[in-house]
């Protein structure tokens, strides 16, 4: 329905901002009476009353010496030149701050993804092999989602070199033997099944799955969700423990309270958000980038 809630520029400024920064109750409740009458809304846990429990944990972690130079020094030149930025440039120059952006959530998954020289470790892959092999010892099979196909790749690397099974499901993947792998999995012992949000995000029944693991957060939460909903929906037996992995002070940590904080607006509005909503203004970005 174009139109009834204005343009995005002006829902922020008379909705979202009210909301979610002043906590502003009659601008809330104003807001519910305009979409209330054009929105059904399902709410999982009511209808599918036998469903197993969603437990979330988010799990931080600190970066090491020679990870973390890299990333201050990538977000050190980011800042210096939105700081130099009217906000004419900032509008015209998006495409290259999302490319800066994805550099460092690249440096938080692991500086081989941009650096390929690079030697001094990734803090998070390393945890991200802890938690599989715990979680195996424990006899559980987990997804595991990111949207970098090159994390997919390092993890897929580190899985080999410790014997541990594993399927992998990306773009390039065929639609016939996707299917083959999520009929493998959900029959076979292989334990790990690594899938790019893109491409596993929708379609998928992998109910033999009792772990999530998100190695990487993105601004868009239902994205996320409905990839955790390829294991827990109709069929799941077990409880789903689902781990969001993030990197302590960094763009990542930002991300998860951006969208801690938007959760509120979001039980009201259905909407699938994207990096773009939050680039309206240059110092909204910075206000993310600085914490």
């Amino acid at each position: 329905m174009p139109g009834i809630l204005n343009t995005n520029k002006k829902f922020r400024e008379h909705y979202e901002q009210p909301i979610l920064s002043n906590q502003d109750e009659q601008v809330s409740k104003r807001l519910k009476r305009m979409i209330r009458p054009f929105i059904l809304r399902r709410v999982k846990s009511d209808v599918l009353k036998e469903l197993p429990d969603k437990i979330e944990k988010i799990l931080l972690f600190q970066m090491g010496e020679e990870q973390r130079k890299l990333y201050d020094a990538n977000l050190q030149n980011l800042l210096y030149s939105l700081r130099n930025q009217s906000q004419e440039e900032f509008c015209t120059g998006r495409l290259q701050i999302l490319s800066e952006l994805t550099k460092l959530r690249q440096l938080c998954c692991d500086p081989a993804m941009v650096y390929e020289n690079y030697q001094g470790g990734a803090a998070k892959v390393d945890a991200c092999m802890e938690l599989i092999q715990k979680g195996i010892a424990a006899g559980n099979k987990m997804l595991l989602f990111s949207q970098f196909t090159t994390a997919l790749a390092i993890i897929g690397d580190a899985l080999k070199k410790e014997g541990i099974l594993y399927y992998m499901l990306t773009g390039s993947t065929s639609k016939e033997t996707r299917m083959k792998l999520v009929s493998a999995f959900n029959q076979d012992e292989t334990p790990v099944f690594l899938i790019s949000l893109k491409a596993g995000g929708t379609g998928l029944n992998l109910t033999a799955a009792s772990m999530v693991i998100h190695f990487d957060p993105w601004w868009n939460m239902a994205a996320q969700n409905q990839a955790t909903d390829r294991a827990h929906r109709i069929g799941q037996k077990q409880v789903v423990t689902v781990y969001k992995l993030l990197i302590k002070d960094t763009l990542e940590e930002a991300i998860q309270k951006l969208q801690e904080k938007k959760a509120k607006l979001s039980d009201e509005i259905i909407s699938e958000g994207s990096i773009r909503d939050r680039m309206a203004t240059k110092e909204e970005l910075l206000e993310i980038l600085q914490g």
